[in-house]
Order: structure tokens, then sequence, then C-alpha cells
């Protein structure tokens, strides 16, 4: 049986290994500020992008982009300020979201 720690960790590096054939550098993976997280951090185009992989075997309930609600993405923000002041970024940022089924993967760009 798996966990959900272990299916996570799996479709997080299936969304590392999607943007690195894009020709992303993945900077971090899932970076950690006080009581919130970033998924994946990476560097693309001179831009750096905070995002967040989301999960759902089935959407039954809804997609799994559905599931990344301001709530969520509030804290991902916060993460990205804290890990942005640490190594006084600059340049553009931006907030994407990957969402995984067991049949695909959609890559949503800009959505902060």
């Amino acid at each position: 049986m798996t966990t959900t720690k272990e299916l996570g960790d799996h479709y997080e590096e299936k969304a590392k290994n999607f943007l690195e054939q894009k020709g992303y550098e993945i900077l971090e993976q899932n970076y950690r500020s006080g009581r919130n997280e970033v998924d994946l951090i990476t560097l693309f185009q001179n831009t750096l992008i905070f995002v967040e992989v989301k999960f759902r075997k089935n959407s039954r309930f809804g997609n799994p982009e559905d599931f990344v609600d301001s709530k969520k993405m509030a804290k991902v923000m916060e993460a990205a300020e804290d890990y942005i002041f640490a190594i006084n970024w600059q340049k553009n940022i931006r907030f994407d979201v990957i969402a995984i089924t067991p049949k695909e993967l959609v890559h949503f760009e800009d959505v902060g």
C-alpha cells in the first residue's frame, strides 16, 4: 500500500521531470518556510517560478487545479516571499500549478 506522502512524492517527481524536459532549472523541491511549503521552485527564462503540484486519482469531486484555492495560494506566496528575500531576487516571478491525474498532466502558467 502506498502512503499519501509516497504518492505525492511520486507525482512531484513527475512534475519535476516534465519541467526539466521543457528547459526549466529546478532550484528547490519541497521548500519549507515555517508552516508553508512550495512544491517546486524553478528558474526559466530569467523568471523565478513557484509551482504547486496537485494530484487527484479521479475528477469525481473536481479537477486537481480546483483544489488549489486562495488559502493554499496565500501559503505558497508567503513561502515565496521568504525565498525571494533570502536570495535577494530582484527580477520577475510567477506562480504556476501542475495538475495531474492518472491520464494527464496539465501545466497552468501564471495563476497567482
